[in-house]
């Protein structure tokens, strides 16, 4: 057993450039204390972790298509394909994420607006400064450097629908000024389509992977190219859209300008793909809330995804030099094309 998930990835991802960050998340009874004291040791805020009673099922599945392609489905049928025996912890397993898809209910680990109301209290009764959990500017303008201790922003990775349709709302209550979200698998549903219009109007930024997308739109009598898509999603509210490529890299759109973008991928030794977009999320973020600029952001989070699939599990993603990131950056730089 490791320690994972959506929020660490993404919260990995931003520590390549920021730091502090904060992580906002539930946990059950069962989850290791040792792991949130790892937390601490490695800088992350953790104010924002949330024990919930009893046990929580907290395990996740994947199998590999392609480094582009996962399913969280059918353990079984996938570990009979390789001729081994289904570990006794997925006995009873059925997806990664139960209850995500309903949007009038939070599940269990859901993160709620009352979460985050906890959180700021616990800062302000701290007496500290208000910090950005993850990471962009101000909805009218790029922040200047000696704005970024009071611009605070909001990245919800993927989660329950009902978290995304409330949280942020709740969150410009509390001074955060720009929200992004990684919508998710579970949430990419035809069926859920008046839902992610929803979300969609109350974001400013929008990270889906090509994946979710295609899921979203399956059944539409013509597939759309992914500019359509990246169009459609910021008709609906959001100012810029990152649509995740996997191994092809990454499209950004801006909606003011209509400008698109294309960031690859970078060239490195793969070792485990899973957690590559959260991270980039984070490092989009990151960057972003201290330039403004969704080309630099875009960049940023290619190169904390390409350290987070260079090893299993989030945290070796906490040893990346500064030096490492900027020559990537560099290398990056170079390779963006305008569309």
């Amino acid at each position: 057993m490791e320690m994972g998930g959506n929020a660490l990835y993404a919260a990995a991802g931003a520590h390549v450039s920021l730091r502090p960050v904060a992580i906002l998340a539930r946990i059950g009874d069962n989850y290791p204390p040792g792991w949130l004291e790892d937390l601490r040791a490695f800088g992350f805020d953790t104010r924002g972790i949330c024990r919930v009673p009893g046990p929580q099922d907290h395990r996740t599945f994947y199998a590999y298509l392609d480094e582009n392609t996962r399913v969280d489905t059918e353990p079984a049928r996938h570990f009979a394909r390789l001729g081994l025996e289904l570990p006794a912890a997925l006995r009873d397993y059925v997806h990664s994420t139960p209850g995500q898809d309903d949007p009038h209910r939070y599940e269990p680990l859901a993160t709620t607006p009352e979460d985050l109301e906890a959180y700021f209290a616990a800062v302000s009764a701290s007496g500290d400064a208000l910090r950005p959990i993850s990471l962009s500017p101000g909805p009218d303008r790029p922040p200047q450097v000696e704005d970024r201790g009071t611009v605070v922003g909001l990245h919800i990775a993927p989660s329950s629908i009902r978290t995304q349709r409330y949280l942020p709302e709740a969150a410009r209550r509390y001074g955060v000024q720009v929200v992004s979200a990684d919508p998710g698998e579970r949430a990419m549903q035809p069926a859920l389509m008046p839902y992610i219009e929803e979300v969609l109007a109350r974001l400013d930024v929008f990270m889906p992977s090509d994946q979710e997308a295609d899921s979203l739109f399956r059944g539409e009598p013509a597939r759309m190219e992914p500019r359509q898509r990246a169009g459609w999603f910021a008709a609906r509210g959001p100012r810029v859209v990152v649509l995740k490529l996997g191994s092809d890299g990454a499209l950004v759109h801006e909606r003011s300008s209509g400008r698109f973008w294309h960031v690859p991928a970078l060239p490195t030794r793969v070792v485990d793909v899973t957690g590559a977009g959260d991270a980039f999320c984070g490092g989009f973020m990151a960057d972003f809330v201290r330039h403004g600029d969704p080309v630099r952001a875009a960049i940023a989070g290619t190169v904390s995804a390409s350290f987070a699939i260079q090893d299993y599990g989030p945290l070796h993603i906490l040893a990346a030099t500064e030096e490492e990131a900027d020559r990537r950056a560099s290398w990056l730089r170079s390779c963006v094309s305008a569309l």
